[in-house]
């Protein structure tokens, strides 16, 4: 699933109905709900506690838990308040010489501190059927919007997604040979081009596809298989989605190397068009290009800045996925390919992108990210990245200009991301960049 498709559609998206502890009851501007934790230690909660009376400020509830992330060594704290805007910005600051983390919710929802964010890779199953549009419903001037055995067959797809939990198989689906058909037309097509219009990095990969994922003319390929040769790979995973997902939590996906997939495919009756993803665009688009390193980590640094970034932000970040992941073109031995999947699973604009017709601008991530761009309608301007490495790079400085009163990381053994905010965890970073350099030098001596 992709926002290629996506209406540009302005919500605010706190994720406030999915949080364990903070509520919507907070309606008066002076009330706020404040979630800490605490190391289990004796004193842990009197100290925490001391700021409220210090700063005079009147708690109306509190109640506590074993963590979630950490059960057996820290309990979260949750409580109400009742104070000034002034004096919530200094009680929050006193919390985090105590706690491991805070988060505020305050009675204005425009002065919320961050917007909620998944941390472990199964808190995504707690977005992943909130979809914006399509799935079972299609619009009037869809291709199989009066076919009933279509639709029907729809809705079969969008249950699959929709009771789907992560750590579960993948659900496997029986493709009907109409359904192979129509993939294998454009299987056929797209393939005569990749040769001469793809990047080199996506040529190197589809043989890999083939091989290992049963990608070819009259199979589709189930997303298990693929999902299962992606994480060999790179640590990337599918998942299947109903429909289009918001572009906060598509993009929060991302940074757990985590792509929301559709599993059903396009109609029959227009084999070369589709008015949203589908399984071609999934698997012949996206799929083979996360096989590559640098390309995971690039896609998951647009992941990774959009958690906790204000509304704003995740625009702009949605709108560099589009000119990159979707429509981004490379320079390649002083040629031009392309490497988005938008292109890479359409058979004309795949040829189109690289004419003269399009305007093609260098990379920058400050300028990508609010250029106004077509949704329904070939590309007029495309973004021209140096390299994956290079394009990493500047949005990794893009990042940095986020808003946000902390720094993320991805832990791939715990498959968590760890909000970087405390002066431990800063340490903890630091101990483990030293032993990264310690096997760095020692692998350099015996090279030599």
């Amino acid at each position: 699933m992709d926002m290629d498709y996506l209406p540009a559609k302005k919500a605010r998206e706190n994720g406030q109905e999915d949080s364990a502890y903070i509520s919507d009851q907070v309606v008066n501007e002076n009330e706020h709900s404040i979630v800490f934790s605490l190391k289990e230690k004796p004193g842990a909660l009197k100290d925490a506690l001391s700021p409220f009376q210090a700063l005079g400020v009147t708690m109306t509830h509190i109640e506590s838990r074993p963590s979630s992330d950490h059960p057996n060594e820290e309990y979260d704290f949750y409580v109400d308040c009742a104070c000034d805007r002034e004096t919530l910005v200094k009680l929050s600051n006193e919390l985090k010489t105590f706690a491991i983390q805070v988060t505020v919710k305050t009675g204005k929802p425009e002065n919320d501190e961050v917007p909620w964010f998944p941390r472990r890779i199964e808190d995504l199953d707690k977005f992943a059927n909130r979809i914006l549009g399509y799935g079972a419903e299609l619009d009037s001037d869809h291709p199989g919007f009066t076919d009933e055995v279509y639709r029907a067959r729809r809705k079969e797809f969008a249950d699959i997604a929709i009771n789907y939990k992560h750590g579960q198989p993948l659900p496997k689906v029986e493709y009907t040979e109409k359904e192979v058909k129509t993939w294998g037309e454009i299987f056929k097509e797209l393939t005569k081009l990749y040769p001469t219009h793809a990047c080199k990095e996506h040529n190197h990969a589809f043989p890999l596809m083939m091989e290992n994922c049963g990608y070819r003319e009259d199979n589709i390929p189930q997303l298990e298989v693929v999902s299962n040769f992606l994480q060999k790979c790179t640590g990337f995973r599918l998942r299947p989605v109903a429909g289009l997902l918001s572009s906060r939590d598509f993009l929060a996906g991302l940074a757990f190397r985590v792509f929301h997939a559709t599993q059903y495919i396009r109609h029959y009756s227009k084999p070369f068009y589709t008015p949203e993803p589908d399984v071609c665009h999934e698997l012949l688009g996206h799929a083979p290009l996360f096989t590559n390193p640098v390309f995971a980590q690039f896609s998951q640094e647009i992941g990774l800045a959009s958690l906790g970034a204000p509304d704003d932000f995740v625009q702009q970040l949605a709108t560099l996925y589009w000119f990159t992941v979707e429509f981004g073109v490379c320079q390649e031995d002083g040629k031009t390919k392309a490497y988005g999947a938008g292109l890479l699973s359409s058979f004309g604009e795949l040829q189109y992108c690289l004419t003269d017709k399009p305007d093609v601008r260098p990379f920058d991530p400050a300028k990508t990210g609010i250029q106004k761009y077509p949704i329904t309608e070939m590309q007029p301007v495309y973004f021209l990245a140096e390299s994956f490495a290079n394009a990493r790079e500047k949005v990794m400085s893009f990042a940095s200009t986020i808003p946000r009163p902390f720094s993320v990381r991805y832990n791939p053994y715990t498959l968590s991301v760890e909000v970087l905010d405390n002066k431990k965890q800063i340490l903890q970073l630091n101990n483990d960049i030293r032993q990264d350099l310690v096997t760095l030098s020692d692998a350099i001596k015996k090279l030599k």
